[in-house]
């Protein structure tokens, strides 16, 4: 287990356990039973489900994939509870298809953080695919979802 002195050490840990394709060490950040919301809304309720999830997404899904810190941004709640917003980058997700190369994905990770004794763990955590100039999704009749913008944001 290693001590996290600040909420950020938890998504340096994520992000260092990601690249090095290690979900025990991506786990450790987590409390026994934390939730964890991915980037589709599957909803994991414990560690181990956790863990389990991230085992086989690094080892079939992001077997040769990279993950880019960009940038977080804290806010403390109270002394020892903090939410982590950070912008990561995702390259080189394997292909589902031979001849498809999966382009770089941006996504938005909220993690909910508290210390607990001497370290930080995450209580919850989400992922957000980041859909730059869009609003929300339409769900088409094929079942579809497709990123779309209504223009209600757009300068007059």
């Amino acid at each position: 287990m290693m001590i996290r002195d600040t909420p950020e050490q938890i998504v340096e840990q994520f992000v260092n356990a990601w690249n090095q394709y290690n979900a025990e060490l991506l786990a450790d950040i987590f409390i026994e039973d934390a939730d964890f919301v991915n980037v589709t809304g599957l909803w994991w309720h414990k560690k181990e489900d956790i863990y389990k999830a991230h085992d086989y997404g690094l080892k079939i899904i992001f077997k040769d994939s990279t993950l880019t810190l960009k940038r977080t941004k804290t806010r403390y709640l109270t002394d020892t509870i903090a939410i982590v917003h950070a912008r990561l980058q995702l390259s080189n997700q394997s292909a589902l298809v031979n001849n498809e190369e999966p382009q770089v994905r941006n996504n938005l990770f909220i993690f909910v953080t508290q210390r607990i004794n001497d370290s930080w763990y995450c209580i919850a955590a989400q992922n957000a695919e980041v859909q730059n100039g869009k609003e929300t999704f339409i769900k088409k009749e094929d079942g579809a979802y497709e990123a779309v913008n209504y223009g209600s944001f757009r300068k007059k």
